[in-house]
């Protein structure tokens, strides 16, 4: 029954480690018998579209059990290559057979019914733990489910597995590597994975990077249709950019935060990371309540589009008369920075490479030949404002996210009743210094401690200035300044770049898949270990609640590409 499903996923028997046996324990220890597509032309998952999956599964080829079983096959066969995985949701195959019951009785939910995804280990789910990816939350399971957890399983969605991520969402220690965590130890980039050989950087870490905090190694890897992920500046753009994914990072206040471990309601967000536009536009409206959701206040921002549908902005034309801005000054070109006297300028910041550029410069042909209008240059105000106080790259450090850290961070804490293994920021710091020996905090923790060092009244007056610099340089005199000026339907930024102003405003954007550059490492790579190219892609960011236009665009470009390419098979 292996090799059956073997073939059908064109795969080895050669990795079948530990993960092996235990999920296909979980398959053979179900209720129902372990099946083949029904079909004569059996249906695998590999690169399959959530579209793909649904008319396999009307037309009676494929169950939505048997999805899960395949996944789970992929999950078993290539998981210690990757890491892409923190657990596997018991579950799983007992909720694929009361979806198919469903089915059979005619009743489907929607475009997500039978179909699994997989949720960043920070939103909280009942029927398996929550941690963060923390050591002192190993396996806690919350009391309450998050709200988009609830939204998924409404609408028929198989949470399948929680993805590896930086330790608390990279607000732990400075330097940690991306996807790393105790729990979950280093995710690696499907396109290349290998571990860093460097002196000094060999402590497992991947040799090409992963991205933010978020992963999107299982979805690349077919390990599940898609996944949620969350941002605080940039840890859904920069994993989706890393491998090779589209994904939307929304609005702040379009998915209810309810239920996820928190850095900062100012600036966090859920949102969804798929290998295209389509399964993320779909998983976009699912994650989204039809009402505001009365626990998370930032939920009225934003109004739903009809029956929570996104699908009607998946034009193909789109493009044709969009205006869509280019960045130059620091996305593209260096930028001069005033410095602290405002007539002494510092070193240029910002800039790609020759190779970017080249890149850059072929998507926007790309945007032309569509029909698009290109605004070049369209520099961002807050940019090239030789003002110091009103430069974005002069902004001295922000105490928004510490702030937020310890204000939001505690209360998440006091949400969780007596089932916290710890119950303030505080006893978190304690019990990792306790816990060291056992690899509590390899990479310290100077984030947490800043955070906690704050006295949230004496410290009120300072952080309602920043937030409020903050939302000026990146917002009012930031994106919204130019786009208006300019009558711009979006911006477009190299890879993920674009992410920390748009996250500072709450704003969204857009990831579409596209090319793959040089993985430049600075030290070099020993002689002999060649690295491999890494993803690149392209992202439009706009202003708050622009997701639909945004998404118009992006699949107006994916669809003029087709530029994403599968990681390579393994042996």
């Amino acid at each position: 029954m292996i090799r059956l499903f073997t073939h059908l996923l064109g795969l080895s028997l050669k990795t079948t480690p530990a993960l092996l046996s235990a999920t296909l324990l979980l398959i053979f220890t179900s209720n129902q018998p372990l099946n083949a597509a029904s079909n004569d032309e059996p249906f695998a998952v590999l690169e399959a579209s959530i579209p793909d999956m649904q008319q396999a599964m009307e037309s009676g080829q494929i169950t939505a059990r048997e999805l899960v079983e395949q996944y789970l096959i992929r999950i078993a066969l290539y998981e210690e290559r990757v890491n892409a995985v923190i657990a596997v949701n018991p579950n799983a195959l007992a909720d694929a057979d009361r979806l198919d019951a469903e089915r059979a009785a005619g009743q489907v939910r929607g475009p997500l019914h039978g179909i699994p995804v997989a949720l960043k280990d920070n939103i909280h789910t009942t029927d398996m733990p929550t941690t963060g990816g923390a050591l002192v939350f190993r396996d806690f399971v919350p009391p309450y489910e998050a709200t988009l957890t609830t939204n998924l399983r409404n609408a028929g969605a198989i949470i399948i597995a929680k993805t590896v991520m930086t330790e608390l969402a990279n607000f732990l220690g400075s330097g940690m590597p991306g996807n790393y965590s105790a729990i979950g130890g280093y995710g690696l980039n499907p396109y290349d994975p290998r571990r860093d050989p460097r002196q000094g950087l060999d402590d497992g870490r991947p040799v090409m990077g992963v991205g933010g905090s978020s992963s999107g190694i299982g979805t690349a890897m077919s390990f599940w249709a898609a996944n949620v992920g969350t941002e605080t500046s940039g840890s859904i753009l920069s994993p989706a950019n890393a491998n090779m994914l589209a994904a939307i990072k929304p609005t702040v206040g379009r998915i209810s935060r309810w239920g996820i471990i928190p850095i900062t309601a100012d600036q966090d967000t859920a949102g969804p990371m798929a290998r295209s536009v389509t399964d993320a536009a779909i998983l976009l409206g699912v994650l989204e309540s039809m009402e505001p959701d009365l626990r998370d206040a930032a939920t009225r921002r934003c109004e739903a589009p009809a029956n929570n549908d996104y699908t009607p902005h998946l034009q193909a034309d789109a493009l044709r008369g969009a205006r869509i801005g280019i960045p130059r000054a620091f996305y593209y070109d260096q930028a001069q920075v005033p410095g602290s006297d405002e007539l002494t300028l510092t070193e240029p910041q910002g800039g790609i490479n020759e190779e970017a550029r080249a890149v850059m410069a072929a998507a926007i042909d790309v945007l032309r030949q569509q029909g698009a209008i290109i605004v070049d240059p369209a520099d961002i105000p807050s940019v090239i404002d030789q003002e110091t106080a009103r430069n974005l790259l002069a902004s001295p450090p922000s105490s928004v996210l510490p702030y937020g850290m310890k204000r939001d961070f505690n209360a998440w804490l006091a949400s969780l009743g007596d089932m916290a293994p710890v119950s303030t920021l505080t006893q978190l710091r304690e019990w990792n210094l306790a816990n060291e020996g056992r690899g509590a905090i390899p990479y310290g923790q100077a984030r947490i401690d800043e955070a906690d060092a704050l006295d949230l009244i004496e410290s009120l007056a300072a952080y309602q200035s920043d937030r409020a610099r903050d939302l000026f340089i990146s917002a009012e005199h930031g994106i919204d300044e130019v786009m208006a000026e300019l009558n711009l339907d979006a911006l477009l930024f190299p890879g993920s770049s674009g992410a920390g102003i748009a996250a500072r405003a709450g704003y969204p954007t857009v990831i579409v898949p596209f090319s793959r550059v040089a993985n430049e490492l600075d030290p070099p790579l020993p002689e002999g270990f060649n690295a491999e190219p890494r993803p690149f892609g392209i992202s439009f960011s706009g202003t708050a609640c622009s997701e639909a236009r945004l998404i118009e665009l992006a699949y107006s470009f994916e669809q003029a590409t087709r530029a994403r390419i599968a990681p390579p098979d393994f042996p």
